[in-house]
Protein backbone atom coordinates (compact mmCIF):
# COMPACT_ATOMS: atom_id res chain seq x y z
CA UNK A 1 0.00 0.00 0.00
CA UNK A 2 1.33 3.44 -0.94
CA UNK A 3 0.94 6.15 1.62
CA UNK A 4 1.17 9.78 0.60
CA UNK A 5 3.40 11.64 3.01
CA UNK A 6 4.17 15.31 2.97
CA UNK A 7 7.36 16.67 4.36
CA UNK A 8 8.23 20.24 5.09
CA UNK A 9 10.93 21.45 2.71
CA UNK A 10 14.26 21.73 4.52
CA UNK A 11 17.21 23.97 3.73
CA UNK A 12 20.82 23.03 4.40
CA UNK A 13 22.60 26.10 3.03
CA UNK A 14 21.90 29.74 2.18
CA UNK A 15 24.01 31.90 -0.13
CA UNK A 16 23.66 35.36 -1.65
CA UNK A 17 24.31 37.03 -4.97
CA UNK A 18 24.13 40.78 -5.43
CA UNK A 19 20.36 40.60 -5.97
CA UNK A 20 19.19 37.16 -4.81
CA UNK A 21 19.08 34.81 -1.88
CA UNK A 22 19.81 31.23 -2.93
CA UNK A 23 18.47 28.49 -0.68
CA UNK A 24 19.72 24.92 -1.14
CA UNK A 25 17.18 22.29 -0.12
CA UNK A 26 17.93 18.82 1.20
CA UNK A 27 15.82 17.24 -1.57
CA UNK A 28 18.12 18.68 -4.25
CA UNK A 29 16.15 21.75 -5.26
CA UNK A 30 17.78 25.17 -5.38
CA UNK A 31 15.56 28.16 -4.79
CA UNK A 32 16.47 31.72 -5.85
CA UNK A 33 14.47 34.56 -4.32
CA UNK A 34 14.85 38.28 -5.09
CA UNK A 35 16.31 40.23 -2.18
CA UNK A 36 13.98 43.11 -3.01
CA UNK A 37 11.20 41.04 -1.39
CA UNK A 38 13.00 41.38 1.94
CA UNK A 39 14.27 44.94 2.53
CA UNK A 40 16.00 43.97 5.77
CA UNK A 41 18.12 41.44 3.89
CA UNK A 42 18.51 43.63 0.82
CA UNK A 43 20.12 46.43 2.86
CA UNK A 44 22.17 44.21 5.19
CA UNK A 45 25.93 43.81 5.12
CA UNK A 46 27.44 40.63 3.71
CA UNK A 47 28.62 39.77 7.22
CA UNK A 48 25.07 40.00 8.61
CA UNK A 49 23.66 37.95 5.70
CA UNK A 50 26.18 35.18 6.24
CA UNK A 51 25.37 35.07 9.97
CA UNK A 52 22.25 32.89 9.68
CA UNK A 53 20.93 29.90 11.59
CA UNK A 54 18.72 27.13 10.26
CA UNK A 55 15.66 26.59 12.43
CA UNK A 56 14.39 23.11 13.26
CA UNK A 57 15.60 20.65 10.64
CA UNK A 58 15.97 23.47 8.11
CA UNK A 59 12.31 24.53 7.88
CA UNK A 60 13.24 28.12 8.67
CA UNK A 61 16.11 30.60 8.46
CA UNK A 62 16.99 33.11 11.18
CA UNK A 63 19.40 36.08 11.04
CA UNK A 64 20.23 37.04 14.65
CA UNK A 65 21.95 40.31 13.75
CA UNK A 66 18.92 41.39 11.70
CA UNK A 67 16.10 39.87 13.79
CA UNK A 68 14.71 38.35 10.59
CA UNK A 69 13.03 34.95 10.22
CA UNK A 70 11.81 33.27 7.04
CA UNK A 71 10.18 29.91 6.44
CA UNK A 72 11.32 27.77 3.55
CA UNK A 73 7.69 26.87 2.82
CA UNK A 74 6.86 30.59 2.54
CA UNK A 75 9.74 31.11 0.14
CA UNK A 76 8.54 28.23 -2.04
CA UNK A 77 5.06 29.75 -2.11
CA UNK A 78 6.48 33.08 -3.22
CA UNK A 79 5.48 34.89 -0.07
CA UNK A 80 7.43 38.09 0.44
CA UNK A 81 6.97 40.76 3.04
CA UNK A 82 3.52 42.28 3.24
CA UNK A 83 4.85 45.54 1.74
CA UNK A 84 5.59 43.68 -1.50
CA UNK A 85 2.33 41.71 -1.73
CA UNK A 86 -0.36 43.50 -3.76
Amino acid sequence: MNTFQTHEPEAFKVAFTESEMVVYLKDGRVLSVPLVWFPTLEHASQEALEDYELLGDGEGIHWPQLDEDLSVQGLLLGIGHEEKIA
